[in-house]
């Protein structure tokens, strides 16, 4: 069983930054794929980045390509999202999902509902 925390999330104005934190406990991650959803009221989740269990591996949606950078600390169990340059629409409640995936170090490909593990999310607001 993996528990997952998110924090970080708060109100930040239009350009700002915020660096989202995912930790887990219960298990390393040092075998999990990670990936950050982000879901809007009255919207399905959506995939915002995900990475591998090494770290070398990490994938981003368009919307938030060369805004968002994700990170792991495999030594702390936990994932990080700096997310930079942030416009009204990257408000939602963002939450990390995680994926056993033995050896193989790319990113989960797999849909939200078949995640083993997620977090509760934390809610950012981008507003002015």
């Amino acid at each position: 069983q993996v528990r997952l925390v998110e924090s970080g999330g708060g109100l930040v104005q239009p350009g700002g930054s915020l660096r989202l934190s995912c930790e887990a406990s219960g298990s390393t991650l040092d075998y999990y794929g990670i990936v950050w959803y982000r879901q809007a009221p009255g919207k399905e989740p959506e995939k915002v980045s995900c990475i591998g269990s090494s770290g070398s591996a990490t994938d981003y949606a368009e919307a938030v390509k060369g805004r968002f950078t994700v990170s792991r600390d495999n030594a702390k169990n936990t994932v990080y999202l700096q997310m930079n340059s942030l416009k009204p629409e990257d408000t939602a409640v963002y939450s990390c999902a995680v994926r056993f995936m033995a050896v193989d170090s790319s990113c989960p490909n797999v849909g939200y509902y078949a995640m083993d593990y997620w977090g509760k999310g934390t809610l950012v607001t981008v507003s002015s």
